[in-house]
């Protein structure tokens, strides 16, 4: 018979394993607006941040504050029930019909959070003896999302067309939908999506495209992933988040008409939440707008990555290629991320370790993140600083 042990003990054990490998995560509380800039209840010096996804600089933007505050005044601020109750407003109505104008697609779906949008879409369009095509270093939520469906789970190797092609041709699955970021959120590379749409096409597929953290930054005015590449069509249904680039918060589900209709009666993460408060999306309609006038912010931004990765020339640890705002360097062991971590915190460089299993063993990284709101004068602040301990670290 199994020795019973105290569930209380078994966390204790967990957390203590966790401080041994180097993988206990642990929060910081920031007392400042997301600027590059920031205060932290932990330290009194304020540090310089490299890791927030706000690549426009539009968390802070004071013309979204006087957006929401407007908002609040006009709405409240709660939506009171779901979106199929009474939650869902003409402030919601709005933006789904500004983001689906936007991205070039027939509708969209507002959601709460990214996570809840991919965890919604998945089971709704498959289930259990259809099968799900997913690159093995997808985003977890992507990950959840095709585990709730109850679909066959097939990963193919990072970005590799012709696996995933073998896999597609050997399925026999009624119903097959592929499932990709197209920035990758750890490796800052972009998936091959022309490329993933003709094999959807081929084989009778959905795709599904996480833009996460493409929206914003890529494409004409910043319209995301789709555009960069001048795609369309039937099979593509695209998710956003709006608390990156766009600076506030929730996700949205673009894709036919007939899709998101599907959604709105078949998405429980979407039927059975409470609707996002209604200023929200009354901001987020402002925030389109200086997305759509962004081109100086995409410029600069775009200067700042090329200057960031001309200057920084290392010896051991490894800059992974990324053209986009994400630029992660690979230390390897996690405990010698964490000490590089501490070190750039002591310099004043706030720059978090990531570690496994968010990303592979033996692959810990400084996940670092530019935003428009950068200097070339920060940026190279940080090289210098991250030369300087690469160094010194033997």
């Amino acid at each position: 018979m199994a020795e019973r042990r105290d569930p209380l003990d078994e966390l204790h054990a967990g957390l203590a394993d966790l401080d041994a490998a180097g993988l206990r995560r642990r929060r910081r509380i920031v007392t400042t607006p997301c600027r590059p800039e920031a205060s932290l209840a932990d330290r009194s010096a304020p540090v310089l941040a490299f890791c927030s996804n706000d690549y426009l600089g539009l968390a802070a933007e004071p013309a979204l504050a006087s957006a929401a505050a407007r908002a609040a005044a006009r709405w409240g601020v709660g939506s009171g029930a779901s979106h199929l109750v009474s939650g869902h407003t003409a402030a919601h109505e709005a933006l789904e019909a500004r983001l689906a104008a936007f991205v070039g697609m027939d509708d969209a779906l507002y959601f709460s959070t990214g996570y809840m949008a991919n965890i919604g879409v998945m089971p709704a369009l498959v289930g259990r003896g259809d099968a799900i095509f997913a690159d093995k270093v997808n985003h977890a939520s992507l990950v959840d999302g095709a585990l709730l469906s109850r679909a066959d789970f097939i990963r193919y190797p990072h970005c590799s067309l012709a696996a995933l092609e073998a896999r597609l041709a050997a399925s026999t699955a009624p119903r097959k939908l592929i499932v990709t970021d197209s920035v990758f959120s750890m490796d800052g590379d972009l998936a091959p999506l022309p490329q993933l749409l003709a094999l959807a096409e081929a084989h009778q597929a959905w795709l599904l495209v996480d833009d996460a953290h493409g929206f914003g930054v890529l494409g004409p005015q910043g319209r995301g992933s789709l555009a960069h590449f001048g795609l369309s069509s039937p099979r593509l249904i695209l998710m956003g988040t709006l608390g990156k680039a766009a600076g506030v918060s929730g996700a949205f589900v673009a894709g036919h008409h007939s899709v998101i209709e599907w959604l709105v009666n078949t998405s429980r993460s979407y039927i059975f939440t409470t609707g996002a408060p209604p200023l929200l999306a009354e901001t987020l309609l402002a925030a389109l707008e200086l997305i759509e006038d962004g081109d100086a912010r995409r410029a600069h931004l775009a200067a700042l990555i090329a200057r960031f990765k001309a200057g920084l020339t290392l010896a051991r640890w490894q800059l992974l290629p990324s053209d986009t705002p994400i630029q992660p360097l690979v230390i390897g062991d996690n405990h010698e991320a964490l000490a590089v971590s501490r070190a750039l915190d002591a310099e004043g460089l706030w720059v978090p370790a990531i570690r496994p299993p968010t990303v592979p063993k033996g692959a810990a990284r400084l996940r670092i993140t530019l935003s428009a709101a950068h200097s070339f004068e920060q940026v190279d602040r940080l090289v210098a600083t991250l030369k300087r301990l690469e160094a010194s670290h033997p």
